[in-house]
């Protein structure tokens, strides 16, 4: 399995080894509705893969390294490292690339913000200004990060990218034989990615009804989608997902939330997958 050099927050990394051999096995186009870090697009093999985010952020850095050879993007890195002397302990280092992405916007700087920031996370104020706090002891760009940009850059060669609320992202064009999948934030769990403190909207039941309304089109005409969810989380349900879910296939996976910003046991979290095929 291939793995995005961002860890983020939400990604699917760890539970790939579950979800990939549920997937189809031939997609002519692949669609991730909710791409966030691309843990799941760079495992999918398609004709044509299209990867869609609110987060114009990540998405314009994709675009980046996508634009760029492997070999201009390390040397742009180590340089950049170099400049602001980063390491896991120089916080004023950290303060002077965020100040000057925050007025330049570079995408290659946001990279490196999210390598050595707290929890690798993408997180900006209502102004447009990434405010993650320095991830001191724990955060950096190290050898595994570098191998796994590597390898994703040369997976994405040929992506497709969009920005888009996935209300609003036309599906007119999947046919069958194409393939969606949903990764949105939980309703009933809280992440940084869904709690609308962070620059974004945030995810309200409104969101998931609407979500289900564009799956069940889908069905209704022969596409096949899957939706990651969790229906119970520390003890909360989400009983309309439960209800929804009646009509198709639901596979219950073992959740492991290690490399997220709060911590659940299998006991207490039913993270499932749920497909119509």
């Amino acid at each position: 399995m291939l793995k995005s050099p961002l860890n983020y927050i939400g990604g699917k990394y760890k539970l790939l080894p579950q979800i990939k051999p549920l997937f189809p096995n031939q997609i002519n186009t692949f669609v991730d509705l909710f791409a966030g870090g691309l843990d799941v697009s760079i495992n999918v093999k398609a004709n044509h893969t299209i990867c869609n985010d609110i987060n114009h952020y990540i998405i314009g850095m994709f675009e980046y390294f996508q634009h760029h050879s492997i070999n201009e993007l390390i040397a742009n890195i180590h340089a950049t490292i170099k400049e602001y002397g980063l390491t896991k302990q120089n916080k004023a280092g950290y303060h002077a690339l965020r100040e000057e992405y925050n007025r330049t916007h570079d995408s290659l700087h946001l990279f490196l913000l999210v390598c050595y920031g707290f929890n690798h996370q993408f997180r900006f104020n209502n102004k447009g200004e990434f405010n993650n706090p320095f991830g001191g002891n724990r955060s950096s760009y190290n050898t595994n990060t570098e191998r796994n940009l590597r390898l994703m850059h040369k997976a994405i060669q040929g992506f497709e990218y969009h920005i888009s609320n996935f209300k609003t992202f036309d599906l007119a064009f999947m046919m069958p034989g194409d393939f969606l999948y949903a990764d949105p934030p939980y309703l009933i769990s809280c992440g940084s990615y869904n709690d609308g403190k962070r620059g974004f909207e945030g995810w309200t039941a409104a969101d998931d009804q609407a979500l289900f309304m564009k799956l069940d089109d889908l069905n209704a005409r022969g596409i096949s989608f899957a939706l990651s969810n969790v229906t119970r989380h520390k003890g909360r349900t989400n009983d309309k997902l439960i209800e929804w879910a009646e009509r198709y296939h639901t596979h219950y996976l073992r959740a492991d939330y290690s490399n997220s910003n709060y911590q659940a046991s299998e006991s207490d979290t039913a993270e499932v997958l749920i497909t119509n095929y």
